[in-house]
């Protein structure tokens, strides 16, 4: 391993085992998985689309044990994806996603109504808006769903959106989204690091050293800014995912198209960086 790739890596990992750490997850817990990891990806590679991988040609392209191979492969095929969304998080964030996107569900100012659960007219309703994202459960599951976790409120029978977007405070929605989201952004990274294909979208604007107050002020405008880029994106894409057939279809593509912000203490006597807005990272 080339010593660019190695400091890339340590770069991702530190983080993640600062916070693994914080958790109570040893090192010996962290191999285990991350051999289960190795016989996913290796049963993935190229090789595997032309036979089925044998328990040594895995140890092969992997450097785990046979033995261990062997043991690890059934429960690896019987975990499926890992970490996924649960359905009913799932198909609230497709209702806000909707809500905040479709004209007829939006006033005069772009701003969601506040609907009425149901409706005997023509007039939108919370009912209509989840008819309107074919989902296969009762409107009334997705309320409860985004009312519990504080995306929307119920009063007098109307429904009020809180947040514009499906913010969960459930710890498992918040590691679903952190599998998904950082799983996809080091995906587009990678293939712009190959070479192959047209490259991804994969910037980031940073600056090493700006006073706190200032920092403090600036953060509401940047909220705002990523917040209307996203509604923006969504309004343009959500009538193509209505447009298309219910599930995966032969030619169709999966995307994820998002902004995330960080910020921490510049370290003491760190050597300041000419920033550069379209730094690929």
């Amino acid at each position: 391993m080339d010593r660019a790739l190695k400091n890339a890596v340590r770069a991702i990992f530190a983080p993640i085992v600062h916070y693994l750490i914080r958790r109570g997850i040893t090192y010996p817990a962290v191999t285990e998985m991350l051999k289960e990891v190795y016989i996913r990806a290796a049963e993935q590679s190229d090789s595997a689309e032309q036979e089925t991988l044998s328990d040594s040609r895995v140890s092969l392209l992997t450097g785990i044990h046979r033995k261990d191979v062997k043991r690890l492969r059934t429960p690896v095929h019987a975990g499926g994806r890992g970490q996924i969304l649960r359905p009913g998080a799932n198909l609230a964030a497709r209702t806000v996603a909707a809500w905040v996107s479709t004209p007829r569900f939006l006033d005069r100012n772009g701003q969601p109504l506040e609907l009425p659960r149901r409706s005997t007219s023509r007039r939108p309703s919370f009912e209509t808006l989840v008819q309107g994202i074919r989902a296969d459960v009762r409107a009334g599951v997705i309320l409860e769903d985004l009312v519990r976790v504080g995306v929307a409120t119920v009063e007098d029978g109307h429904v009020r959106l809180l947040k514009h977007a499906y913010v969960s405070a459930l710890p498992e929605d918040k590691l679903a989204y952190l599998g998904t989201n950082v799983g996809d952004h080091l995906r587009s990274a990678l293939h712009n690091i190959d070479g192959s294909g047209v490259p991804f979208l994969e910037r980031a604007v940073y600056y090493d050293a700006i006073a706190d107050q200032e920092l403090e002020a600036a953060r509401p405008a940047l909220t705002q800014l990523a917040e209307t880029f996203l509604r923006d994106a969504n309004q343009r894409l959500m009538p193509l995912s209505e447009a298309a057939p219910a599930g995966p279809f032969p030619g169709s593509r999966r995307m994820r198209f998002g902004v995330y912000y960080y910020e921490e203490p510049t370290p003491t006597g760190a050597r300041a960086r000419s920033p550069d807005p379209d730094h690929h990272e």
